[in-house]
């Protein structure tokens, strides 16, 4: 049957559920939920041109696509294209139809070079490279068991370091958003942020539905925001680190690992099952934390990336 492509409809509940349906069957390792998307929807930068796509057949959602502008970056014209299609209904051409929408859409915004990330496999890869595609870097996804592993013993910070929850940060979140910001510019990256919009990351990062103030850790050093893990649970049993850092003074004194640890072992007596995280394939020390705390790769993903004109 014919496979049509329409922009999702966030006031309609059931297409924000069959998103969610597709988006979990096909990459269950990032925490996401209709709400999560509702609120995405509507507190993007409006220079993101962020539309959300959906790909039909017969009147059932089979693909998705999340589509913006890297609003953020100091060079312009930059593009992101993420496509998910139901496993069990790929080969169809929903994912070709959605390329092809996004692509379009963002040209017309003044895109001219885009980013996807396929998820390794020789399907996926000769299907971007089929559509102009070239990869890039790659990233792990990761998962430990909080039920049957054993996480590390907590530690008792050293002197002159204190743990506290995000939640503690409420009414002036704004040193956390300078040390956000000052890690984020070190992670490795095809596209170069400039993380200076603090009411921008008020919205769309320190209010987000999915972000777990209280689950997230922040490591202080002489009253100093040094160090976090910012967590994430999607209401039920899962659980997602989202980024952990050190700023770069403090770097070397396993303040990351200790926050992280603190976060996964108040997860775990909060009733999460399973913690997910990511890192860049070339992002060694985090790579060897993770695997400390007992984190096996679960998945790949390829980063491609494709100039239009």
């Amino acid at each position: 049957m014919a496979i049509t492509v329409r922009t999702l409809l966030p006031e309609a509940r059931a297409d924000l559920e069959a998103f969610v349906r597709v988006r979990d069957r096909a990459l269950p390792f990032i925490l996401f939920s209709p709400d999560s998307l509702a609120y995405d929807i509507s507190h993007m930068h409006t220079d993101a041109h962020y539309r959300p796509l959906v790909a039909e057949e017969d009147g059932e959602v089979i693909g998705t696509a999340q589509v913006h502008l890297v609003h953020d970056s100091a060079e312009p014209g930059q593009g992101c294209v993420n496509v998910y299609v139901d496993p069990e209904r790929e080969g169809r051409g929903a994912g070709t139809a959605l390329v092809r929408t996004a692509e379009e859409h963002l040209a017309a915004h003044g895109a001219r070079k885009l980013f996807a990330w396929v998820l390794e496999g020789p399907a996926n890869r000769a299907f971007a490279e089929a559509h102009g595609y070239r990869a890039s870097r790659s990233a792990h996804f990761l998962r430990l068991d909080l039920v049957n592993g054993t996480l590390p013993p907590l530690q008792s910070p050293p002197s002159g370091v204190e743990l506290r929850p995000g939640a503690d940060f409420a009414d002036d979140p704004r040193a956390l958003f300078e040390l956000d910001s000052e890690v984020l510019s070190d992670e490795p990256s095809d596209v170069d942020y400039e993380f200076t919009d603090y009411e921008a990351w008020l919205e769309e990062t320190w209010r987000h539905p999915l972000l777990d103030h209280e689950l997230t850790t922040v490591a202080l050093v002489d009253g100093r925001p040094a160090a976090f893990s910012a967590a994430r649970t999607d209401g039920g049993t899962r659980y997602g680190t989202v980024m952990t850092g050190t700023a770069r003074a403090f770097r070397g004194r396993g303040l990351a690992k200790l926050a992280k640890n603190d976060s996964l072992h108040r997860a775990r007596a909060a009733g999460c099952t399973e913690a997910f995280t990511g890192n860049d394939t070339g992002n060694g020390p985090m790579l060897a934390i993770n695997k400390w705390f007992g984190y096996e790769i679960c998945a790949t993903e390829v980063r491609y990336a494709r100039e239009l004109g």
